[in-house]
């Protein structure tokens, strides 16, 4: 029997609908709605049933008086030698607003108040939830495809006992990426954009990442970033760190940081961990192949 139990919360309109389907997707056995104090239950059957599969729980405001109780459930299972991982899924309250306004859905909490009394009265339930995540997202502004890659990339391998490590490229004008860990600014370095052969192409062309790494300033930053990260690597996984998000960001995520990622990529995907690239704002200027 797989020990590993993921529970899905956050507010309502956030995309936990969206990310129960996508851990379905990957393998999960997954279940909505179920009120918690039913969730020992449902893993003994898994077990008896000798399940090999992960499993997945939504647990969020729909359990009316049931909630409460989910704290006590949480660590019954902990002490029973579950590994039990808990994301929570967030947006802000505006982006929350325009997607029930949108798709004209009621909120669970709105039956008698104004939405955003509604909204008010949900993150209080569910902030010790939120405290207590092992890992958080800020859906705000996330696509239904971005969200579903994000999970993609952090529970593909949770059944595995390997260290998940994310290399991001992307562009400061299109905001921090939501699941940064380490951010690394490479602004400063000379800019592709500005030589009319170059201004085309991305940073996934040997031509470009041959005019990145063209100088000594290219070579000594990367050389640093690399140190870092055989320093700090082995302290994240030894303090049961599951996954750490590396980013590299440029003005528009075309040329600089996408050359710099993916050397870095290139440099750590042979380790002791598994890796995973993903060109963020690329698409902006070609489509992802």
């Amino acid at each position: 029997m797989n020990n590993r139990i993921v529970v899905v919360s956050g507010m309502s309109g956030s995309g936990k609908s969206t990310a129960i389907s996508a851990l379905e997707d990957m393998g999960y056995f997954c279940m909505d709605n179920l009120p918690s104090p039913l969730l020992p239950s449902a893993v003994l059957l898994a077990e008896q049933a000798k399940e090999v599969r992960p499993l997945a729980f939504v647990v969020d405001v729909r359990e009316g008086p049931f909630l409460e109780r989910a704290p006590e459930v949480l660590d019954k299972l902990a002490a029973e030698g579950k590994d039990v991982d808990i994301l929570f899924l967030d947006s802000s309250d505006e982006v929350l607003l325009r997607r029930y306004s949108e798709t004209r859905r009621r909120h669970p909490l709105a039956m008698d108040l104004q939405l955003h009394e509604g909204i008010l009265r949900e993150r209080e339930k569910l902030a010790w939830l939120k405290n207590r995540a092992t890992r958080s997202i800020d859906t705000s502004s996330f696509t239904v495809h971005e969200l579903k890659a994000t999970l993609k990339r952090m529970f593909s391998g949770a059944t595995s006992s390997s260290f998940v490590l994310n290399f991001v490229s992307f562009g400061f004008r299109f905001g921090l990426p939501s699941q940064a860990d380490l951010v690394f600014d490479v602004r400063f370095l000379k800019n592709p954009h500005f030589v009319p052969e170059l201004r085309p192409l991305t940073g996934r062309d040997t031509r470009v990442s041959d005019y990145v790494f063209g100088n000594e300033e290219a070579h000594a930053y990367f050389q640093l970033l690399k140190n870092f990260l055989e320093y700090m690597l082995p302290k994240y996984a030894n303090e049961g760190k599951s996954y750490v998000t590396v980013c590299i960001g440029c003005t528009g995520g075309k040329h600089r940081s996408v050359a710099i990622a993916r050397a870095l990529f290139d440099t750590f995907k042979n380790g002791p961990w598994t890796a995973h690239l993903w060109d963020r704002d690329i698409s902006h200027f070609e489509p992802i192949p």
